[in-house]
């Protein structure tokens, strides 16, 4: 008994910091694992939204086609006021679109920011198997190995380089679904014009009875704006 009583705590000095390395080293893994499987999850949860985004955008923007269909008819049967209900609509069913289109923008930035945290740490993995491999080649003096490790080293930077543009790149701001009176007229006309249609003298009757509404500063940025994206889409 006195034996056993005298090796028990000699047995738990010597296992028990051997224990306590093997479990941090083990729980470190296990964490750097977790992450990189719940990165991975959310990556495929924020692709699908994008494809949902894109999907309401294509389907907005044949709603307003439909909608400049109805105008064009309309007009034809010289209607100014239901003419310029579907106006409103198709302005309104294109800017739903553009919207989309932004908030999908907006979310395949964050993709790529998901994106760029998983594999920045692969990058770094191998930009420090380069560094040796580089160290080694010097030591050598072996140039034509020296271009090869270089030519890898410049290929990590430049994939660094193309996720860095496109998070750059990404854009993203909310506007509002309004439908002001100068772009209904503007498309009223330009319906007319595609169709050989007269209008100017539905458009004076229209003016009398219901006001025009002006553009305010912050409105014609964001109708900029979304020039801007559609010419980036395009």
């Amino acid at each position: 008994m006195i034996v056993s009583t005298e090796k028990k705590p000699i047995f738990l000095v010597l296992t028990k910091p051997y224990q306590k390395v093997s479990r941090s080293k083990l729980k470190k893994k296990s964490l750097l694992k977790k992450w990189h499987w719940i990165a991975n999850n959310r990556r495929r949860d924020i692709l699908f939204t994008t494809k949902q985004l894109e999907r309401l955008a294509s389907k907005a923007e044949k709603e307003s086609v439909k909608e400049r269909k109805k105008v064009q008819k309309s007009l034809q049967k010289r209607d100014p006021e239901t003419a310029k209900i579907y106006a409103e609509n198709a302005i309104r069913k294109k800017n739903e679109g553009l919207n989309y289109l932004r908030m999908a923008a907006r979310v395949d930035a964050v993709s790529s920011k998901v994106q760029t945290a998983v594999t920045m740490k692969g990058i770094v993995k191998n930009m420090e198997g380069v560094t040796k491999a580089l160290d080694k080649a010097m030591s050598s003096m072996d140039l034509e190995k020296v271009e090869q490790v270089m030519q890898k080293f410049e290929k990590q930077f430049e994939d660094i380089d193309v996720r860095t543009s496109t998070l750059e790149d990404a854009m993203g701001t909310a506007t509002t679904l309004s439908t002001p009176q100068d772009q209904v007229e503007a498309l009223m006309k330009e319906v007319a014009e595609e169709n050989g249609l007269e209008i100017m003298d539905q458009l004076k009757d229209l003016s009398a009875p219901s006001a025009s509404i002006k553009s305010n500063p912050e409105r014609e940025k964001e109708d900029d704006l979304s020039r801007r994206l559609q010419a980036l889409r395009n």
